[in-house]
């Protein structure tokens, strides 16, 4: 049964955004910590902290991932969330004080907006307050998705405008969900059809081309095929998990992405999806894994299907393709 990702227990999501620089962070609290994993595909990722979510090193709770636009600049909007925890007295204690402990990655976005504004301390504190005080997630042009567009591969001119988008289910006593900032190189399809939903489209706006069709045209090097691109998510159960197995069920999410875009994982995406456990709800982790990929394929349909065309890209609800 699918349920909003509102109804998932053990987490607060807020997020904040400058709708006329383009730009936003997404936040997701848990007030005593929560155990986390982290797969990363992409060849290009902006994050901060990931190696907190190692198997090997000592943490096992973080407190907050945050999902923002900014690209490397944008990384300081952890440093407003860990202030706000800070405040609320909530952390990891070290005897002298508690340290929130915050991973966030970041979409390249700077090509969509004004690039000289980043998600910053300020709007991560935004974002946490919102998430205890007022809840405001959304899916579309918002938060870390509102600067978000798919289908790069020759540049933003002939892109299209995607956002951030979820998707949950609830299997008996079972619940994951995801959420996913689609900010793609390459383009994007249905997974149960086929059909492409989003992408690069050609001269006239008025029809796609294909991005790997275009690739085996010529095999020589692009110089700079960074002009905005990454895909970034969190996965959400409320089954018990250790770290190794969240990094794991991770890595099974990435089969979403493969299935919605193509190409993925390039040089040019930073993709990189967490998997976090906030329950003790008992299930296998193969099965989790396989859900985690379909929760995150309906994520990325989501995605496009809730974005608003903005900054002069359509978006898929306003092209008849």
């Amino acid at each position: 049964m699918q349920i909003p990702i509102s109804e998932i227990k053990g987490i607060r999501i807020g997020q904040t955004e400058n709708k006329d620089a383009a730009t936003g962070c997404t936040v997701f609290i848990s007030d005593n910590g929560m155990r986390a994993g982290l797969d990363v595909r992409g060849g290009g990722p902006a994050s901060r902290d990931s190696q907190l979510l190692n198997p090997l090193m000592a943490a096992q709770f973080v407190h907050a991932i945050v999902l923002g636009g900014g690209s490397a600049f944008g990384l300081g909007a952890a440093g407003g969330v860990m202030s706000y925890l800070e405040e609320r007295d909530i952390g990891f204690d070290v005897g002298v004080t508690k340290v929130p402990l915050v991973v966030q990655s970041d979409i390249f976005d700077l090509t969509v907006g004004d690039k000289s504004v980043r998600p910053d301390f300020d709007m991560g504190y935004e974002a946490a307050r919102l998430a205890f005080e007022a809840p405001n997630y959304k899916d579309g042009n918002f938060g870390g998705g509102t600067g978000a567009t798919v289908g790069k591969y020759c540049g933003m001119e002939t892109c299209m405008k995607t956002g951030i988008g979820s998707y949950a289910v609830r299997i008996g006593e079972l619940e994951i969900g995801a959420v996913v900032v689609l900010n793609a190189l390459g383009d994007v399809f249905d997974h149960k059809t086929g059909k492409k939903v989003a992408g690069l489209l050609n001269p006239d706006k008025n029809g796609f081309r294909s991005t790997v069709e275009l690739m085996k045209e010529s095999t020589a090097v692009v110089q700079n095929k960074f002009t905005g691109n990454t895909t970034i998510g969190i996965i959400m159960t409320n089954a018990y998990f250790e770290k190794a197995s969240l990094c794991k069920i991770a890595g099974m999410a990435h089969d979403g992405f493969a299935r919605s875009i193509n190409p993925v994982h390039t040089s040019a995406d930073g993709d990189s999806i967490y998997a976090v456990s906030l329950g003790d709800v008992s299930a296998d982790q193969d099965v989790v894994g396989t859900l985690a990929a379909e929760v995150m394929s309906e994520a990325i349909l989501s995605a496009v299907n809730n974005a608003d065309s903005a900054y002069g890209f359509p978006s898929a609800r306003d092209l008849s393709i």
